[in-house]
């Protein structure tokens, strides 16, 4: 490749806007331009050819990291679920993580879009396209009237829940090894919500969604079947991963997946270790595409709130993996869907523009 900050990359999730609140909030916004210790700002963006993605709101649960990490270094393990967050104690986090998304917005780090034109736009002159996403749906209520704000507001994104109860659904565990059919589907209440997100234009991200949950969404949604950051249950037998039947699924319904950069999700023993050759990515990638086709694979990072292969630590790491990619024999078509192509022709779809 010419230029190894080509084709650019649109990533389907990212936490960076977690961290931004933990170290600061809307006052600690401008960090994210001047230079952040994470994954994610923006010069590391100017450095690596990242235009955008998903900017995921998450209401975090109490947690030992380093005690999960290291739980997650064994061969076997599986991880407690976190107790269930009412719609009152996550809604003040919800605002304040979009509060940092519109400051970011209008320091001129990024633009925050609600089509595919504002996408398209965005890329065009060289700003951060941001997609508003809620990951774990306990800021949104019974009604639905907090969805129907937030999306006026913005938002065009959901996925129902994380890895925790909510009023919607069950969220898969972090277990391995572990098949993703680890409890029971959506509510009725989650039912309401799938049909109120079709009815508005938001996707619907099925990723924390354990299998039962998964195939109500199949029967329920009439949008293509989208997973932002998951990966092929086949080669690492997570509970978080796809199975065949579900990667059909997104086949037939014209959906994407997005490869989940997280370590654990990765390798073949489910370990929450960084050392993970590019090639391991790139064997996931080869099981989608031959699974659900070229045009339905994209990246999907997890940046910010996951540990990562080494050789893609920050994102001004990504001509590594473009480079990964070429030398592995995908040619320059088949790279540029999977950078950015492919999430902007599912989002067309399910937004209608």
């Amino acid at each position: 490749m010419t230029d190894p900050r080509q084709p650019l990359i649109f990533d389907g999730h990212n936490d960076v806007l977690l961290k931004l609140y933990r170290e600061g909030g809307v006052g600690g916004a401008a960090a994210f331009i001047t230079g952040l210790s994470g994954a994610m700002d923006v010069p590391s963006a100017q450095v690596g050819g990242f235009c955008g993605g998903f900017f995921a709101v998450y209401v975090p649960s109490p947690t030992d990291l380093a005690a999960k990490y290291d739980e997650m270094s064994k061969p076997e393990y599986q991880l407690a679920l976190p107790d269930p967050i009412g719609w009152a104690e996550a809604v003040p986090v919800v605002m304040a993580q979009a509060a940092i998304l519109f400051e970011l917005e209008r320091l001129g780090a990024l633009k925050i879009c609600r089509n595919v034109a504002d996408i398209r736009a965005a890329l065009a002159s060289g700003i951060m396209a941001a997609i508003f996403h809620i990951e774990g749906a306990e800021g949104i209520d019974a009604d639905l009237h907090t969805l129907d704000v937030l999306y006026a507001a913005g938002l065009r994104s959901i996925g129902p829940v994380w890895s925790r109860s909510t009023i919607w659904g069950e969220g898969v565990p972090f277990r391995f090894p572990s098949s993703p059919d680890t409890g029971g589907g959506l509510t009725e209440a989650g039912m309401r919500l799938v049909k109120r997100c079709n009815t508005l234009g938001i996707m619907l991200d099925l990723s924390h969604l354990n299998e039962a949950g998964f195939w109500d969404v199949v029967r329920h949604s009439n949008a293509p079947l989208v997973a932002t950051h998951s990966n092929a249950h086949a080669i690492c037998t997570h509970s978080r991963n796809l199975t065949d039947a579900q990667l059909a699924a997104i086949r037939d319904s014209d959906g994407m997946v997005g490869l989940n950069f997280a370590v654990a999700f990765l390798r073949d023993d489910g370990m929450m270790r960084a050392d993970v050759p590019l090639l391991q990515m790139l064997r996931h990638l080869d099981y989608l595409i031959d699974h659900v086709g070229e045009d339905r694979v994209g990246l999907g990072s997890d940046y910010d709130g996951a540990v990562v292969p080494k050789d893609v630590t920050r994102i001004s790491d990504l001509p590594n993996l473009r480079q990964a990619m070429e030398q592995h024999g995908y040619g320059p078509a088949l790279i540029a869907k999977i950078c950015h192509e492919n999430w902007l022709r599912v989002l067309e779809k399910t937004w209608g523009g």
